[in-house]
């Protein structure tokens, strides 16, 4: 078990590097000149939120984000849908592994075109397909990385949408959250061949395994 997780550790690690280096290149490139004045924080002619999401979060560094600060949107949003609570924050302490810089994310969307967005890491069908009918179809996919509240929103109604496939019983001693981390890692068809028994594959079973690891932190954010 120790060869394996040094493994995939060192798979990361190329990465990781890269994205660092991205990083310092983007932040670099939007560095004001000496001399010049700082940009604005907001720009009048920036979206605004729908009228079920609240205001843009404000761009954070890679080193500053913690999902425990959104505790107050993940328990809204879970109420909003009938989603655990617990289960939306365990996630996002699954998808905190990368830097969640808006200038990061669009950098990195520009080498890789089927990069996920936001702090829950959603790609774009996806996105496109869960705000259908809801008080965010008019948000576009892209704005995901600038406004944190529309991202956990999305979660949780795909989330919800995941739940409404899951099937009376299934086989194994998964719970229904485990399945529905499953789905959101690897897709719903993937979940229901789960639930059905297949067994997943090392991906997804680290997914479960972090998911677990997060879960009582997870459960302690939110009861603070």
């Amino acid at each position: 078990m120790a060869d394996s997780r040094t493994r995939r550790r060192w798979r990361w690690l190329p990465l990781a590097v890269f994205a660092l280096a991205l990083y310092v290149i983007v932040r670099a490139a939007h560095s004001p000149q000496a001399g010049t004045p700082h940009p604005p924080k907001a720009s009048a002619s920036a979206p605004g939120p729908s009228a079920g999401s609240a205001r843009p979060s404000p761009s954070a560094t890679p080193s500053s984000y913690d999902p425990a600060d959104y505790a107050s949107q993940v328990r809204a949003r879970a109420h909003q849908t009938g989603v655990s609570a617990q289960l939306l924050m365990a996630i996002l302490y699954n998808e905190a592994y990368k830097p969640h810089d808006p200038q990061l994310e669009r950098a990195w969307q520009r080498y890789k075109p089927d990069a996920s967005f936001g702090i829950a890491n959603m790609h774009h069908a996806t996105f496109d397909e869960v705000k259908q009918g809801r008080d965010f179809a008019g948000r576009r996919w892209e704005e995901l990385p600038d406004d944190r509240d529309l991202a956990i929103e999305a979660e949780a109604w795909y989330l919800r949408d995941l739940s409404t496939r899951l099937p009376a019983r299934w086989s194994g001693s998964y719970s229904r959250e485990d399945l529905l981390a499953l789905g959101y890692n690897a897709g719903a068809g993937n979940m229901l061949a789960f639930a059905r028994g297949v067994p997943p594959g090392s991906q997804a079973r680290s997914y479960l395994d972090r998911l677990h690891a997060n879960w009582a932190k997870a459960g302690g954010v939110l009861a603070r």
